[in-house]
């Protein structure tokens, strides 16, 4: 399975929260599962980082490397489906992960069930 991890869940999975479901953690623990985390997800940490309202210290590199997930890049299929979705979704980097699951057809790892309302899949 491809499963594309909201910002929290990356966030979760690296505190070892228990906020984060079992699901979630099982999916992400299956050596079969292509786990993704979004460009977008990586430039809102950077973004919350920068205004003092995060604090990661980690490397983005060597979470990547060290958890064995895959990068999805923004591309212009992405924006094409950013374009296409209906009633805005008031965080911008929650709407790009909408448009890549959709585009891409990737179920999310996200508690927010505002993902659904755009026909995304929701592991939780």
């Amino acid at each position: 399975m491809r499963l594309l991890l909201d910002t929290n869940a990356l966030l979760w999975w690296r505190d070892g929260s228990l906020n984060l479901s079992q699901r979630v953690r099982d999916e992400i623990r299956e050596p079969s599962n292509d786990i993704l985390v979004s460009i977008a997800s990586w430039w809102e940490i950077t973004l919350k980082r920068a205004i003092g309202k995060l604090r990661f210290a980690e490397e983005f590199n060597d979470v990547m490397a060290e958890e064995g997930f895959s990068l999805l890049q923004i591309s212009y299929s992405h924006l094409r489906s950013l374009d296409a979705l209906p009633h805005p979704h008031r965080d911008p980097f929650d709407r790009m992960l909408i448009a890549q699951s959709v585009a891409e057809n990737i179920p999310v790892a996200t508690n927010d069930r505002t993902f659904a309302t755009y026909g995304v899949t929701i592991v939780w």
